[in-house]
C-alpha cells in the first residue's frame, strides 16, 4: 500500500480515475469504521439531548 502511494506522488503524468477511485474508498472505509466505534457513543447523545427537550 505503502508503495501505491510512493508511485502517486512520483507520477509527473497525472493520477489516473482509478487511482482516484482506490483513494476515496480507503477514505470511505476509514469513515465506516469510525462511525461503526463511535456509534453508541453518538446513540447516547442524540437520546440525552431528546431526553433534555421533552422535558
Amino acid at each position: 500500500m505503502l508503495n501505491i502511494f510512493k508511485r502517486l506522488v512520483k507520477e509527473e503524468e497525472g493520477q489516473g480515475m482509478a487511482e482516484y477511485g482506490l483513494i476515496l474508498a480507503l477514505i470511505a472505509v476509514a469513515v465506516v469504521t469510525a462511525l461503526g466505534f463511535m456509534g453508541d457513543g453518538i446513540e447516547a447523545n442524540f437520546t440525552k439531548v431528546t431526553e433534555e427537550l421533552t422535558l
